[in-house]
């Protein structure tokens, strides 16, 4: 059994410009520090091998301090360290991954063509291979690795599995099972996607370590897989980072917007960066701006968002002369008729309903 760290889509240097300039700032330190994280997750795991699946860096063009601590973290893990470069930060002579000084123990893949690096101390082989440009063809088709006695034989690339149609690496699971390999270490998908197995070869993804935006929600952190002969188990380890939520508050009933917000969101969520939609139906329009004021604070970084739509009366207007006018008093004098509570309210939602099509809008009026 080989005991492995599985990270990727690490993103390091994202922009994060909906937080304004010292937020975001922060927000990359924060992301460097996943690197020493990762590193003391090897310690304490007994991590003997470390996959790293592509994208580390969101763009060709890395901040100085984040290609310095690179070159200062991947050496001092102390285990083997394998890198297959993504679409973001692919392989090629100007790349950062053809400036960095890494250490021995470092090995990064550079050719589109799968390679493959012995490692005898753990009776392995890793294979893998690298973009070397934002787009690439299929990585493993026709790919099928000859079995060498007990030797695991892992991999670690960055594609897009299940899309025959992706432009990045397409990986299908015809092509995992011909493999020939124990375990598929995967990157590009920026959620987790549990341990999988097509034919006798094990893969997963990681997804991100931490969420950048409010399409990377919950709980994120990178892959600890054991891998035997045959055997694999796999469990997302959290780093601790912040994550990203989206919370959708109804008012509809609610005499009190800000408890009734607070009553919702019901944890700590001060390191957490959040969007709350503000829903339903309420008496008064929410006052935005007093209720951010109020929440912020309890937040990282809070954004709201109001989709209410206040309260309206049915059968106001029916009494205007008007084409609006006739119609609902129409209906009203067969909702009075109605002899039952079902009957009322069919009456009712056909009120409605008439209301949007002769006022053109897109949803039926509440009440």
């Amino acid at each position: 059994m080989i005991k492995i760290l599985h990270a990727a889509d690490l993103h390091l240097d994202s922009p994060f410009q909906a937080l304004g300039r010292d937020k975001a700032a922060q927000r990359r330190s924060e992301q460097r520090a996943l690197l020493a994280k990762m590193g003391e997750l090897i310690k304490s795991e007994g991590v003997q091998l470390a996959l790293l699946a592509g994208d580390l860096f969101d763009a060709d063009a890395p901040f100085p301090e984040t290609a310095r601590l690179l070159e200062q973290t991947l050496p001092a893990w102390g285990v083997p360290v394998f890198v297959a470069p993504g679409n973001h930060d692919w392989y090629g002579p100007r790349s950062p991954w053809a400036r960095l000084d890494l250490g021995a123990n470092v090995h990064v893949f550079t050719s589109e063509q799968i390679e493959c690096i012995e490692v005898p101390e753990l009776n392995a082989r890793v294979w893998g291979a690298a973009f070397t440009g934002k787009y690439r063809k299929a990585p493993l088709a026709g790919f099928e690795a000859e079995k060498t006695g007990d030797t695991l034989d892992v991999m670690v690339l960055h594609g897009e599995a299940g899309d025959p149609s992706s432009p990045y690496g397409p990986i299908s699971e015809e092509d995992i099972a011909r493999s020939g390999m124990d375990y598929v270490a995967l990157g590009h998908s920026h959620a987790f996607s549990g341990l999988r197995r097509a034919g006798d070869t094990f893969y997963a993804w990681p997804g991100c370590p931490e969420g950048r935006g409010f399409d990377e929600t919950g709980e994120k952190g990178v892959i600890i897989a054991e891998v035997g002969p045959e055997t694999c188990t796999a469990r997302l380890a959290d780093l601790g980072g912040r994550r990203y939520e989206v919370l959708a508050v109804d008012l509809t009933d609610s005499r009190d917007h800000l408890s009734t917000v607070l009553d919702a969101l019901g944890r700590d969520a001060s390191r957490d960066i959040y969007r709350v939609l503000l829903r339903g139906a309420p008496e008064t329009a929410p006052d935005l701006p007093g209720l951010q004021s109020a929440l912020e604070s309890r937040f990282f970084a809070l954004e709201l968002r109001d989709e209410t739509v206040l309260r309206r009366d049915v059968w106001e207007g029916r009494e205007v002369v008007s084409l609006k006018g006739l119609f609902l008093d129409g209906l009203w004098r067969r909702y009075e008729a109605a002899g039952t509570d079902a009957e009322r309210a069919n009456i009712e939602l056909a009120a409605r309903y008439g209301l949007q099509a002769l006022e053109r809008s897109e949803e039926p009026p509440l009440a």
